[in-house]
């Protein structure tokens, strides 16, 4: 049983690396810190996509009130009483016919939609057209409390308010270099925020966009710290295993 002093021994390298040094986080908002300057609050105008659900509301002036239920009826196979923008960026409405509808912002396409009902033929009186997305969500990965699809119920969410549904970056997040992919024009783009700076308000991706994904990377001394720990698992199993013929040895010899 004489291996069993050298347990402590043995112990001591698995003691150091459990120890982590304590690393100082930037803060959100870390380099604000004068409210003299005040900024126009911008809002994002946003481009509709392939795959977008659209909702469709028509109204008119028109005396005969049956004229606008016809174009407000649900479509056959519609999703949701949506209209989805398929592969080729079209939608299907079940009066209008095809309309191109990706590439452009919400406004634009009811611009067209009214065009439609009024040229060259009247079909509707002084129409209106509002527009709103279905399916507008979010995606947020890596070092949060919370990862995963976030469903907007509105149409403007800033990355603020998508880290703070996903509960805050946790302690190994890097706050400083957040990671945003979208999607535009059938394009994928890449762009990082830093939600320390004082210029995070003038990022292009403060706003998000429908369907954008947020990755939140480890901290160096979070990988640092996973390396350890797998060296930790390694000798902790090696110790069980000496300790275990050690025992079953003793057993034999006695």
């Amino acid at each position: 049983m004489k291996i069993l002093r050298f347990i402590p021994l043995l112990l001591f390298p698995v003691y150091l690396l459990s120890c982590k040094p304590q690393q100082a986080m930037p803060d959100y908002l870390d380099q604000v810190n004068d409210t003299t300057g005040k900024g126009e609050v911008k809002m994002m105008d946003l481009k509709i996509q392939k795959g977008d659900i659209l909702s469709i509301q028509i109204n008119s002036l028109s005396t005969d009130l049956r004229a606008d239920i016809l174009y407000n009826m649900p479509a056959e196979g519609s999703i949701s009483s949506g209209y989805l923008v398929d592969l080729q960026g079209n939608i299907d409405h079940h009066r209008l016919g095809t309309i191109h509808a990706a590439g452009l912002t919400k406004q634009e396409l009811a611009v067209e939609i009214k065009k439609r009902l009024t040229v060259p033929v009247e079909l509707l009186r002084d129409p209106t057209v509002v527009i709103r997305f279905q399916n507008f969500r979010i995606n947020v990965l890596g070092e949060v409390a919370r990862a995963g699809q976030i469903i907007v119920p509105g149409e403007r969410l800033t990355i603020l308010e998508a880290i703070t549904l996903a509960g805050g970056v946790t302690e190994y997040g890097k706050k400083n270099s957040i990671k945003i992919i979208r999607e535009t024009n059938g394009q994928r783009e890449t762009g990082y925020i830093d939600l320390t700076s004082k210029n995070v308000f003038d990022s292009p991706y403060y706003n998000l966009a429908q369907n954008d994904v947020i990755l939140i990377s480890p901290t160096k001394q979070r990988i640092k710290e996973a390396d350890q720990q797998k060296v930790f698992q390694k000798i902790s199993f090696g110790l069980s295993l000496v300790m275990a013929v050690t025992t079953l040895t003793n057993l034999l010899i006695r």
